[in-house]
């Protein structure tokens, strides 16, 4: 009886991700982040507007960050920014998970986003505070595995969404 492997290669081959699934993938994870958020937030009986306020800072200014609490405005430009880069970070990583073939199966897929995750949790959260200092306070291990779940998440939805024949 003879006993074969089959091991799929993941080196690179010119394939192109399914873009519209991509930015899908994307903007649901990023939804499944903000929930994330809010569990925390809830759990941890910390201020759920502190993120969306810190999010939306981005583009209205760290003025926002002086008071607390509900705006309607705030939570618009924090949504705003949120599925943004929600979808944007979803599009990345599908570009690095398709010519890879990191889609070849559902563990690959969740293996790919979560590093995506840890990856996209350093950058945000030690480079780009550099930037925008304001971000600093949200580093944590709570942060770390939203940013996992939002980078598994967006492999996963990626893989059972994924259109056959619509990569070239």
């Amino acid at each position: 009886m003879e006993l074969r492997m089959k091991l799929h290669s993941h080196r690179f081959i010119p394939r192109n991700a399914d873009w519209t699934v991509a930015a899908i993938a994307g903007f649901g994870a990023g939804g499944i982040l903000m929930l994330l958020e809010l569990a925390f937030c809830a759990v941890m009986d910390l201020d759920p507007w502190r993120m969306p306020r810190l999010i939306a800072a981005m583009i209205m200014g760290d003025a926002v960050l002086q008071v607390g609490g509900y705006s309607l405005a705030v939570l618009a430009s924090a949504l705003t920014v949120h599925y943004l880069l929600g979808t944007f970070f979803g599009l990345v990583l599908c570009a690095l998970i398709a010519p890879f073939q990191l889609d070849s199966s559902h563990g690959m897929a969740l293996l790919a986003g979560a590093v995506f995750g840890v990856a996209l949790y350093l950058f945000n959260f030690y480079v780009i505070a550099t930037v925008l200092p304001w971000f600093i306070e949200a580093r944590g291990w709570a942060t770390l595995l939203g940013h996992v779940v939002f980078g598994m998440a967006t492999a996963l939805i990626y893989r059972l969404l994924e259109r056959p024949g619509r990569s070239a």
